[in-house]
């Protein structure tokens, strides 16, 4: 199957035209970020070979990186079991996070 037949195949209604998106360290396997993606921003995210989100609160296509400098390159791009979910492996460009961190993912909730 071919890419544009799989993107077709994933369910952007169940959440009104976004999947959330996992952004992984392609080479060590952190997870950096949650994001979200539509139809359009997944396929620009194909033709650029950065990733494209969908920004909530602009409400707008908005590449990783497009202000700051720290892009992500697209290594990899999995779907999960549903077709509702995207894991994008990545080769990150400085740190992920507005708060200058590595990871969005710093906050410790719980530990045993």
């Amino acid at each position: 199957m071919k890419t544009k037949e799989k993107i077709d195949k994933i369910d952007f209604k169940k959440m009104g035209g976004l999947v959330p998106v996992i952004a992984q360290d392609y080479r060590t396997g952190d997870i950096l970020m949650l994001g979200f993606t539509n139809k359009e921003c997944l396929k620009k995210t194909l033709k650029e070979g950065k990733v494209v989100y969908w920004s909530r609160t602009r409400k707008k296509p908005w590449m990783k990186g497009e202000t700051s400098g720290n892009y992500q390159k697209v290594k990899e791009i999995w779907l999960d079991c549903d077709n509702d979910s995207v894991l994008i492996k990545v080769e990150q460009t400085g740190n992920v996070c507005h708060t200058g961190n590595k990871t969005c993912f710093f906050k410790e909730l719980y530990k045993k």
